[in-house]
C-alpha cells in the first residue's frame, strides 16, 4: 500500500489487484471528531485525510527537523503512520481510549522516526522529546506494531524488486493456490517446474533481504 500526501497533489492506495486514486479538493478546515477521524481513514475518506494533513503533519514535520530529519523524512514517517493505522483498524485491532487521536499518531510517528534514526546510525538514539503527547498510550503494543510494520516494509522493499514472474509466482503462493493451479495460470508445461520456480523466486528474495544492511542492524538489535 503506497500513500502519497496532499500536497504532492492526491492521496493513493495501492494493495494487490487494488489501486484507488483520489484527487486533492480545497476544503474548509472544520473540526472532526476522533471517532469520525478513524472512520474517515478507513474509509479513505479524502476529506478527512485532507484534515489530518493539514491539522497534524506541520507539528510532525517541526519534530522530525529537530530531531536530524527534514521535509522528506516527515511526509515519508506521516505517510507510514497513517498507514499503520489505517492497517489497524482494517484488522480491528486499534483501540485509542483515553487518548487524542494526535497523541496516537504523534507517538506512531515518533516511534518509527527512533528507528529510522537507529538503523541509519547503527546506535541508539536520544530524541528531542514531549512527554505530553505519550500519556495514556499503550507504548509496548505501539513498539509490537511498529517492529511487524517495519519488517513488512522491508519485506515490500524487496519482492518490488523482483522480476514479475517471481512477482506473480509468489503472491500466488501466498495467497495459497495450489501449485497445480499457479502452473497452469503461469503457463508451465507441470506442477513440477512451477514448484522449482517458487523455491528460487524465494530463495532468491529471502538472500535479497539478508543481505539488506537494515536487516542486519534489526537482527543484531533482535527486533
Amino acid at each position: 500500500m503506497t500513500w502519497v500526501l496532499p500536497d504532492l497533489g492526491l492521496w493513493e492506495i495501492r494493495k494487490t489487484g487494488e489501486f484507488c486514486r483520489i484527487r486533492k479538493h480545497r476544503i474548509s478546515m472544520i473540526d472532526y471528531t476522533k471517532e469520525e477521524i478513524l472512520n474517515g481513514i478507513l474509509k479513505n475518506d479524502n476529506l478527512v485525510l485532507q484534515y489530518v494533513y493539514k491539522k497534524f503533519f506541520y507539528k510532525i514535520n517541526f519534530y522530525i527537523r529537530k530531531n536530524r530529519g527534514n521535509d522528506e523524512d516527515a511526509h515519508d514517517i506521516f505517510q507510514e503512520a497513517i498507514i499503520i493505522i489505517y492497517r489497524k483498524l482494517k484488522q480491528n485491532q486499534l483501540e485509542i481510549v483515553s487518548s487524542k487521536f494526535e497523541t496516537y499518531l504523534f507517538a506512531v510517528c515518533k516511534m518509527l522516526w527512533l528507528k529510522q534514526l537507529e538503523v541509519r546510525r547503527n546506535e541508539q538514539v536520544d530524541l528531542y522529546d514531549n512527554q505530553e503527547y505519550f500519556e495514556d498510550v499503550d507504548t509496548e503494543d505501539m513498539q509490537e506494531v511498529i517492529e511487524k510494520h517495519e519488517r513488512y516494509r522491508l519485506y515490500q522493499k524487496h519482492f518490488k524488486n523482483l522480476g514479475k514472474d517471481c512477482q506473480k509466482i509468489l503472491q500466488l503462493y501466498f495467497d495459497k493456490v495450489p501449485l497445480k493451479q499457479i502452473a497452469h495460470i503461469m503457463g508451465y508445461k507441470s506442477e513440477m517446474y512451477a514448484k522449482k520456480r517458487k523455491y528460487k523466486c524465494k530463495e532468491y528474495l529471502v538472500k535479497s533481504i539478508k543481505q539488506d544492511m537494515e536487516y542486519k542492524y534489526r537482527m543484531e538489535d533482535g527486533s
